[in-house]
């Protein structure tokens, strides 16, 4: 009986879902350690328990070849015990602790010298309204660990306005700080994904242009028009600077604002697949799924040119308000065949992303139109 390469993810939302047809086309074998019953990679569920407790996560370790993740929130004491049990974990926790801890994250960036908007530890009410004062009148606060989609993130006048983060930060056993960073004039936001394996080989997809709608990413365009040439090549040598120096294993997605005096800041930092590289799916020549899969194996990594001049991808929020996608699938399908669909198996809910849908062609409008229209037949 042949023994196929064994991958491990730990977590099993829409990512670890979306890993499964990657492992299948390769012949990897893909298990799962989900955190409840149900959840969308629970195709693949190896077994069901708590990330965070060493006890559950080594042995379901111990079982594969190479361990990743669907998410950033392993703590760092289960992760280095995976480390220090022999267990190859991509990316490894030297790295997970910059997109774990955002002010690890700025101190990072800025010492290799990166573009990140200007920031502070601010540790007292008093500090963060003296940068505010500083910056104009207003600021953006940050939590350092758990926010995405949104969440911990807020544009502030004054300290008052997080009075309870303070609170919360010095509760959780630690010095009581926040992240604040100016509030950037932006002109657009772009997301540069590139992938990076152990022994260093390194690729990029083209830059990609991101539509926020609530603090979510509802739309991605893929190349960011009018971004040839300079903005392109500043923002991949940009990713793979902090691919390299934080030495990322796997898919790095790199979120950056486009200032209106031209300049490329960087947001956010993802150290898996993500969200802004689902058009690659269909739009690529490999997408971020197959990538991170031969990544963490440490195999020669694919091509990531275009299928078509352009991709667009249009995420489902919420679903139907009755009913499932797939109810909606006829309709949709037959009045728009060459848009592709992906259903995360998820119960529709507002707010939450339940699948997305991708368009690809030459002439941007129509793919726009194709992607904006599917998405409406499936949820409205």
């Amino acid at each position: 009986m042949v023994r196929h390469v064994r991958v491990g993810v730990i977590g099993a939302g829409q990512l670890a879902r979306m890993m499964i047809p990657a492992a299948i086309e390769l012949g990897v074998e893909l298990r799962v350690l989900a955190e409840a019953d149900g959840m969308a990679a629970g195709l693949a569920a190896d077994r069901v328990g708590d990330y965070t407790d060493i006890e559950t996560v080594l042995p379901f370790a111990r079982e594969v070849d190479v361990v990743t993740f669907d998410h950033e929130h392993v703590p760092q004491d289960v992760l280095r015990a995976l480390v220090e049990a022999g267990i190859r974990v991509h990316p490894g926790p030297d790295a997970l602790r910059f997109a774990q801890d955002k002010l690890l994250m700025r101190e990072r960036l800025s010492d290799l010298g990166l573009p990140v908007p200007e920031w502070a530890r601010v540790s007292s009410p008093d500090q963060l309204d003296a940068f505010i004062a500083e910056h104009g009148g207003s600021a953006v606060v940050k939590t350092p660990r758990g926010g995405y989609d949104g969440k911990g993130v807020r544009v502030v006048r004054t300290a008052a306005e997080v009075a309870e983060w303070f609170a919360a930060v010095a509760e959780d056993g630690r010095d009581g700080a926040l992240l604040v960073e100016e509030l950037v004039d932006f002109r657009r936001e772009l997301a540069q994904l590139v992938a990076r394996r152990p022994s260093g080989e390194v690729v990029a997809w083209p830059l990609v242009e991101t539509v926020q709608v609530g603090g979510v990413c509802s739309e991605v365009i893929a190349p960011a028009p009018h971004s040839a040439g300079r903005l392109a090549d500043v923002a991949a040598d940009v990713a793979v600077a902090i691919a390299e120096g934080l030495d990322v294993t796997g898919v790095l997605a790199v979120e950056m604002f486009e200032t209106t005096d031209d300049r490329v800041l960087v947001n956010e930092l993802a150290m898996r697949p993500h969200n802004s590289g689902h058009w690659s799916m269909d739009g690529a020549t490999t997408g971020q799924f197959e990538q991170h899969l031969r990544a963490v194996l440490d195999l020669p990594l694919g091509g990531t040119g275009c299928h078509a001049e352009w991709a667009v991808m249009v995420n489902l929020l919420g679903g139907p308000a009755e009913g499932t996608l797939a109810e909606r699938y006829a309709d949709a399908l037959a009045s728009h065949p060459t848009v592709k669909i992906h259903n995360y198996g998820k119960e529709p809910r507002p707010g939450r992303k339940v699948g997305h849908v991708t368009a690809i062609g030459d002439d941007l409008d129509d793919a726009v139109y194709e992607a904006r229209a599917a998405a409406a037949a499936l949820q409205d």
